[in-house]
């Protein structure tokens, strides 16, 4: 099996918001729940259910948002 690391140069604690844009390269996820993401604005939003906590959800969000609407996961950190 190949492991892989990625690298992140910047790191912000998200509060998950149903308006607010943000820009990374993944998500750190702190606090047990679902994460629902849209990765662009103008996309549909797609939920995460129950990532294990510690886990580095590697998805590009550019432009896009991490909802309030559904995310229950608390602790989250965007990396970039």
């Amino acid at each position: 099996m190949q492991t892989l690391f990625a690298s992140y140069g910047s790191a912000f604690a998200v509060t998950p918001s149903d308006t607010t844009v943000i820009n990374c390269r993944a998500i750190y996820v702190g606090g047990a729940g679902n994460v629902a993401i849209k990765p662009v604005s103008q996309a549909t939003a797609v939920t995460f259910t129950a990532p294990p906590v510690g886990t580095i959800i590697p998805i590009n969000i550019d432009g896009g948002m991490i909802m309030s609407t559904n995310t229950t996961a608390t602790l989250l950190i965007a990396l970039s």
